[in-house]
């Protein structure tokens, strides 16, 4: 934005005046257009540029709803700050700078509820049925509270930006400000270090006309911000309040066939539901039967241990049995039980071939004649 400000009328209010030559700031050469009579004179042009920079960031701030917090305790500038800065509703700090204002912003948000706790009090008649003392301590310390906290009661989060008078006599302010991120605007006069500070304004920030000069243009842009903002809300609620009821209406004349539909899915539903319901009988599940083992003792040679072992391994029919070689039983046996090892299965296949395909007279003969499952031709 272009200013509202000319270097004709920062030089009649002194803006270019600095300080004595040997107090200066190295750092602030670049903004320093001269030496006269031991005091170091600003360069004007650079302030222009600087105070428009300062001031299209701070319309911005302002437009975005965000709070800029003034910070001017020093006693030249507290009145004028405290005067322009209350125009425009945003806070400000012109008693002592509290400590932690920024980085402990919750305790200072305690002492201002209390304050507020305190106006409650007076209003419901609570105040009155306190005694005298405590009525008279109570009204000390809310005047203490307003003294120093009472520009911030409505400040209920950290502000968008700080605008300081004088960063060397608040330098408590701009580190708080650092540490959070907090953008920070100031008049730096030639003393002064530049380097924290995002927005300089090089001036003279010791002379009341100066101060007044510069915060009355830098209020004029927070103001021009907060007017964008209003336009901002009252234009966007009038385009939403127009369609909103054709809009409501469009919806409900929309949603009224898929309602319809939706309600005779579900009669259709429901019918064949019960339908279901009445045809369908309970089927009582049958009981799975599970395969009986047979019983391998009466394979010659099969003791209980034996036939637990094989059951175990998965040969319990005696057409698994059958189907299996002799070494495979043998390292069964040998791996389930030491004990074990010493039978000899040679014939236990022969056998259950002859169990599974209910030849048992040919079993029963073929066991009379071996001994211990083996036959006697084999013996002898």
């Amino acid at each position: 934005m272009a200013s509202n400000i000319e270097v004709k009328n920062l030089l009649e209010a002194g803006v270019h005046f600095g300080h004595l030559t040997r107090k200066w700031n190295p750092n602030m050469a670049p903004y320093i257009y001269m030496e006269r009579n031991g005091i170091h004179v600003i360069n004007l042009y650079k302030t222009v540029a600087k105070l428009d920079e300062a001031n299209e960031a701070l319309k911005k701030i302002a437009a975005s709803g965000r709070k800029i917090l003034f910070v001017a305790t020093k006693k030249q500038a507290k009145d004028i700050v405290a005067e322009k800065v209350a125009n425009v509703n945003m806070p400000y700090i012109t008693e002592r700078w509290p400590g932690g204002m920024l980085t402990n912003f919750v305790t200072i948000r305690k002492a201002v509820k209390k304050m507020a706790s305190i106006d409650r009090m007076k209003k419901d008649g609570t105040f009155n049925t306190l005694s005298k003392k405590e009525r008279l301590q109570v009204d000390r310390l809310r005047a203490k509270l307003e003294k120093n906290l009472g520009s911030i009661s409505e400040m209920t989060r950290l502000p968008g930006a700080l605008f300081i008078v004088d960063t060397m006599r608040e330098h408590i302010a701009v580190k708080e400000a650092q540490k959070l991120n907090i953008p920070i605007f100031a008049m730096v006069d030639t003393n002064s270090d530049p380097r924290p500070i995002d927005y300089i304004i090089p001036s003279n920030d010791d002379a009341g006309k100066s101060i007044e000069v510069i915060m009355a243009s830098v209020t004029s842009a927070v103001a021009e911000g907060l007017a964008e903002r209003k336009a901002d809300k009252q234009s966007n609620g009038d385009e939403d309040a127009k369609p909103a009821k054709t809009k409501a209406k469009k919806a409900v004349e929309d949603a009224a066939p898929a309602v319809k539909e939706e309600k005779k899915v579900e009669q259709k539903a429901e019918k064949k539901e019960k339908k279901v319901e009445k045809k369908a009988e309970p089927k009582p599940e049958k009981k799975k039967t599970k395969a009986k083992a047979d019983d391998l003792t009466k394979i010659e040679g099969v003791g209980p241990k034996a036939a637990e072992a094989l059951v175990n391994a998965g040969l319990d029919t005696y057409a698994s049995l059958a189907s299996s070689d002799a070494d495979k039983i043998k390292t069964i046996l040998t791996e389930a039980s030491p004990r074990l090892a010493h039978l000899d299965p040679t014939s236990w296949p022969k056998q259950s071939k002859m169990a599974a395909d209910g030849n048992w007279d040919e079993l029963k003969e073929w066991q009379d004649n071996a001994k211990g499952g083996v036959e006697a031709s084999e013996e002898e």
